[in-house]
């Protein structure tokens, strides 16, 4: 099945679909044709079509905001892989997370409760609450709304040649 590249109304990718959909959407107004492709086309009872590669949304939407999933990595993203007690940044594999309010004493896995620790501060710390320890936050752990840090892997070799400005525009990267 052939598929298109659906851009949002300020030309960025928003999702790939089969290109019947991209035909329906263009028909009722609700997106229009950006690239034809190359070499593909639609059979119709007068003959050929252009087969559409990447169409745009007319209309702008909202889309919800994804929730951020609660995981070791993102937790240390959230606190810029920095010990919430000494400060210290670290490597990845020289930090751990912490329960502000430890789990013997009913303290929860939540974003609320869990920081990022160093090996150190955290043996320091033991199972006590940070008064208690007097090792006193940085930082009140939070919920975050975003992660500063994204990564993104592509592979660029099934990427159609119709896709690539807008593929390229919106990641910054040159093939």
């Amino acid at each position: 099945m052939t598929i298109v590249l659906f851009l949002d109304c300020n030309w960025q990718p928003l999702r790939i679909e089969p290109w019947t959909r991209a035909i329906v959407d263009c028909f009722r107004g609700r997106a229009e044709v950006i690239a034809y492709s190359r070499d593909r086309s639609i059979s119709v009872v007068g003959g050929q079509l252009p087969m559409p590669a990447v169409v745009r949304v007319v209309r702008q939407f909202r889309r919800p905001r994804p929730q951020i999933r609660f995981s070791r990595v993102n937790v240390y993203a959230r606190d810029a892989f920095t010990c919430q007690y000494c400060g210290e940044r670290k490597f990845t594999e020289d930090l751990t997370f912490d329960h502000v309010l430890p789990r013997a004493q009913g303290g929860k896995n939540s974003w609320e409760n869990i920081v990022t620790c160093c090996v150190a501060c955290n043996h320091r710390k033991g199972n006590r609450t940070p008064e208690q320890a007097r090792m006193p936050l940085l930082r009140t752990p939070v919920r975050p709304t975003f992660l500063p840090i994204v990564s993104v892997a592509r592979r660029d070799e099934g990427v159609p040649a119709e896709w690539r400005p807008y593929w390229n525009g919106v990641l910054g990267e040159d093939n």
